[in-house]
C-alpha cells in the first residue's frame, strides 16, 4: 500500500540553492568590499578592523569571516576593486576597435575628478601609513601595480598576436605605458579634467606610434 498523499505526490521537488546563495554572497561581497573601502579610507589601515567592517555592515563576524577569512583577505579584496578603478583589465577576448581607443578604455580616461581624487586619496592614504602596517601595503603593491603590470601585459601580448603592434618584451612595454599615462602632476594638480584627458590622449599616441608594426 502507497501511503504517499496527495499533497506529497503534487508537490514539486525543491531546488538547490547553490545559484541563489552564490548570487546572494556576491552582492554581500561587494557590499562588504566598498564598506571596508570607506572605513579604511576614514579609519585607516591600523585602526580598520573586521569587526568594526561586520558592525558597519550589519552582519555577523561568522558571515564577514566566510567570505573574508582575515583583515588581510579583506584588504586584498578591497585592492582589487581599486585596480579595477585604475586599469580596467582584463578586457572582453572579442573586443576591438582602434588602438588608442582601447587604451584608452582600459586606463579609463574618461573619469571625472571626484573618481580621480578618489583612487589617489586610497593610495596616498596607504603610503602615509605604510610604517605602521608594512604587510598591507605589501599587499598594495603586489595586487596594485604588479597585477596591473601583468595584465596589461598580457594584453599587449594579445595585441602582438593580432600584428597590432611590435614590442620585444610585453612587460616592459606595459611598464612604459603606465609610465606614460600615470606620470601626470596628479588630480589636485591639472588645471582641468579637459588637459589631463589631452594628456593621457597624447601619451597614448607616442606608445601607439613608437609600437607600430
Amino acid at each position: 500500500m502507497n501511503d504517499t498523499t496527495d499533497d506529497q505526490q503534487a508537490a514539486p521537488l525543491k531546488r538547490g540553492r547553490g545559484r541563489p546563495k552564490a548570487s546572494t554572497d556576491n552582492a554581500r561581497r561587494t557590499s562588504i568590499i566598498e564598506m571596508a573601502r570607506r572605513t579604511f579610507m576614514e579609519l585607516g589601515l591600523l585602526r580598520t578592523t573586521t569587526d568594526i567592517v561586520a558592525a558597519r555592515c550589519r552582519i555577523s563576524k561568522q558571515t564577514l569571516y566566510r567570505l573574508f577569512p582575515s583583515k588581510a583577505d579583506l584588504f586584498i579584496a578591497v585592492v582589487a576593486a581599486h585596480r579595477q578603478t585604475m586599469l580596467d583589465l582584463p578586457r572582453p577576448e572579442d573586443e576591438d576597435g582602434p588602438l588608442e581607443d582601447l587604451i584608452a578604455r582600459i586606463f579609463l580616461i574618461d573619469i571625472d575628478a571626484q573618481q580621480e581624487r578618489e583612487r589617489e586619496a586610497f593610495i596616498h592614504m596607504v603610503l602615509r601609513e605604510a610604517h605602521q602596517v608594512p604587510d598591507l601595503v605589501e599587499i598594495l603593491f603586489r595586487e596594485g601595480p604588479e597585477t596591473s603590470r601583468r595584465l596589461l601585459a598580457d594584453w599587449l601580448s594579445g595585441q602582438m598576436a593580432k600584428g597590432k603592434i611590435h614590442l620585444d618584451d610585453p612587460m616592459n612595454g606595459a611598464r612604459m605605458l603606465m609610465d606614460l599615462l600615470f606620470a601626470g602632476p596628479g588630480p589636485f594638480k591639472w588645471k582641468d579634467m579637459a588637459e589631463r584627458h589631452q594628456h593621457m590622449r597624447q601619451a597614448i599616441g607616442i606608445f601607439v606610434r613608437g609600437t607600430r608594426p
